[in-house]
Order: structure tokens, then sequence, then C-alpha cells
């Protein structure tokens, strides 16, 4: 299997940073003005390039031996699901300096995003994605509105609020196929296709915004991750999983 990353991977001491990344506050205004005008953003060649690569040697050494099939649901009601999604995942720990150094970019993020837009989030968690050629993910959103003082009684809500997606994949060509296709509210009218071009990065409003991927000619890779909200009556914060 051929990882396709091999461009972004080697010495990061390197790499010369350019475009958004070279500005990270510039890169974070932009997705909160987006995302209060509508309620998404994607934005090509946001991750910094050093974080890509080292991102992307992690792939190559570590490759997917470790990767589990992903599901659907929480809890007791998580199942495998292979009609509706066909993908491979596994969590990022903070168990490496790459993820480190992930984690702590999207840290700086949340606090910006809850600096300039008040959204409270409390935490993040995200995991590496491998779509195999053929794979795909049908629409849906990541988050499901609960009623007001409900929250206990609806067990489909959740306390996502933002979703998050970052891709990794090198020289990838439309006919590859594997776009991120997000919709309107509706669920019907669609807002644009993404193609998981490394180094672009796309944020919505999880209970706003459907979105599907298509399968892929190749292997694709991607990060996908969720800020959260402490929805819960009590002092503990909800458990992120």
């Amino acid at each position: 299997m051929s990882l396709d990353i091999e461009a972004a991977s080697g010495a990061t001491d390197s790499i010369a940073e350019t475009g958004w990344a070279k500005d990270e506050a510039a890169l974070f205004s932009r997705i909160a003005e987006d995302l209060a005008t509508q309620s998404w953003s994607v934005i090509p060649n946001a991750i910094p390039a050093r974080l890509g690569a080292a991102l992307g040697q992690q792939f190559l050494e570590t490759g997917t031996a470790d990767f589990t099939p992903a599901g659907i649901g929480r809890g007791a009601g998580h199942v495998i699901a292979e009609i509706i999604r066909g993908d491979e995942i596994r969590w990022i720990e903070r168990v490496t300096a790459a993820e480190k150094q992930w984690l702590d970019w999207s840290d700086r993020l949340q606090s910006y995003l809850n600096r300039r837009l008040y959204l409270g989030l409390v935490s993040f968690e995200s995991h590496f994605s491998h779509y195999r050629p053929g794979a795909f993910y049908r629409k849906h959103v990541d988050a499901f509105k609960a009623q007001p003082g409900l929250r206990e009684a609806n067990k489909e809500s959740s306390n996502r609020l933002l979703s998050l997606v970052a891709y990794f994949n090198v020289d990838w060509l439309p006919e590859y196929g594997g776009e991120l296709v997000l919709y309107a509210a509706d669920g019907q009218s669609e807002l644009g296709k993404v193609l998981p071009t490394i180094g672009t990065l796309v944020i919505f409003l999880s209970e706003e915004v459907p979105h599907e991927v298509l399968p892929a000619q190749r292997d694709r890779f991607s990060i996908a991750g969720w800020f959260r909200v402490n929805q819960t009556r009590h002092a503990r914060t909800d458990p992120p999983r």
C-alpha cells in the first residue's frame, strides 16, 4: 500500500512556512470570521508545513497496522456499520512528538475561538483516518441537537460543537475522487466539495453542516477532530467519547 505522503515527510527544520501557516493569527482570524458568517470554513494550505511533515513521517513509520474499523454511535450504542462508513481510525493521544505538536496547535486554535467567538469550548479529541480505495462515509451530521433541559433523555445528542478535518495527501488529483461534500442544514443544498489535498483544513458547526466522504481510487489519509462544550448540569466535564 502506498501512503502517498512521502513528499510531506523528511527533515522538518529545512521547511519554510508559507501562506496561512506563516501567520497563525491571520489563519485563526479567518476561521473565526467564516464560522461567524457561514457556519463552515475551508482553507487550503492551512496546516503548517513542519507539522504536516511530522505527521506524514509518523504515517510512514507506523503505517496502519494498529488502526481499527470506525463505527457509529456512542457508548453502548457504538456499532460497526460498513454500509455507512468504511474508514479505519487511530485516536491521537499525545504519545509522539508529532501528536503533541498537533494537539498543541489545536489547543491554540481552541483558545483563540473561545476568545473571539465566546464558544465555551472545553476539550478537543481527534483521530487519524484511513480510507482504503472504494471506502466512503455516507451523509451524516456529527452531532444532534438536544432539546433544552432534556440532555439526559436525548441519547443522540452530543457535546460536539465544532468539527475539524485536516488532510495529508500529496499530489491529489480530482480524478482520484475522495471529496468531502458539505451540505446546507437542509441536507440537500450542496455547499461545496473539498479535495483531500495536503494542508487543507475544514472546520464547521457539528450540528449544522451535514457532510459525506465520497469513494476514492487511492488510499486517503486525514485527521478528524471535534471541539466540545460541557453540557452536564454538574461540576464534572462530559466524557469526550
